[in-house]
């Protein structure tokens, strides 16, 4: 049976803010490495990779592991720096430097897991040639997010995007739109729900998975695992990585028993990274 505590993105924002992005911590976070390591996840897939380990692997290994899942991804990271949480599962590397810079943080990775290939679905397309001139895109509205979207698009040919855009490229960076695509801004968690009212969305693997999609199958276009940057880590506030705690942890992350349920459980939808 899952013991996971669930936060919802009210809770921990308040939190976030009484304590301070450069508050010291308390419980089990900086100093403290006799209790359960405390590990922020998103519910799919991480929180449930990290269920698997709590459940099968890390008693034998010597590990008290303790799975907070957080609704809202946006507040993994300020949870981590304030040391509400030990660590975290859930982003990217273009992500994280994007935060760190953002916000004056030091988070680190420690160990990559596994991708989750962002997609683009329709309930109206069969296939990008069926998407219509004109036709209404929904992406995500965060800096690294929306870049990997039009990334995705321009990879299937799509739009074109001007030399130099990055991952901070947004629609004002698309040099060619033969299709005269037109975009929506949508908070990430928001695009699959998006579909009933947009011809396509481009929606990340952990909400296509939460909302029922099967990337693998469903996806008008999938971003490949080959030299995917955006692989998800571990990832723990600098000064943590030699944590014997933590250690422990990206040990069991990258074992083959994990590889497997991954490979099981997700059917491609999620690919492991090691």
């Amino acid at each position: 049976m899952r013991n996971t505590a669930k936060f919802t993105t009210a809770a921990l924002v308040t939190g976030a803010l009484t304590l301070g992005l450069s508050a010291c911590g308390s419980g089990n976070a900086a100093n403290d490495t006799s209790g359960p390591l405390i590990v922020a996840a998103s519910p799919v897939p991480h929180g449930e990779i990290l269920t698997y380990v709590k459940d099968h692997l890390a008693k034998k290994a010597g590990l008290d592991l303790e799975v907070k899942e957080f609704s809202d991804y946006t507040t993994q990271n300020p949870a981590t720096a304030d040391g509400s949480v030990d660590a975290n599962y859930f982003q990217n590397k273009p992500y994280l430097d994007d935060f760190n810079e953002k916000n004056g943080t030091d988070i680190v990775p420690v160990v990559t897991v596994h991708l989750e290939p962002l997609g683009l679905y329709s309930d109206k397309a069969k296939s990008l040639g069926a998407l219509k001139s004109g036709a209404t895109v929904a992406v995500p509205n965060d800096t690294v997010n929306e870049a990997r979207a039009l990334k995705l698009l321009a990879a299937n040919g799509l739009i074109t995007l001007k030399d130099g855009a990055g991952n901070s490229a947004t629609p004002a960076d698309i040099a060619k739109n033969p299709k005269n695509l037109k975009f929506k801004e949508l908070e990430a968690a928001q695009t699959p729900r998006s579909l009933n009212d947009v011809d396509a969305a481009v929606v990340n693997g952990n909400y296509a998975l939460s909302a029922g999609l099967k990337p693998a199958e469903q996806a008008l276009a999938l971003e490949k695992a080959e030299n995917n940057p955006y692989g998800n880590f571990l990832a723990v506030k600098k000064g943590n990585e030699d944590d014997p705690r933590v250690k422990k942890l990206a040990k069991l992350l990258t074992s083959p028993e994990v590889k497997k349920f991954i490979a099981d459980k997700y059917a491609g939808s999620v690919v492991a990274s090691f």
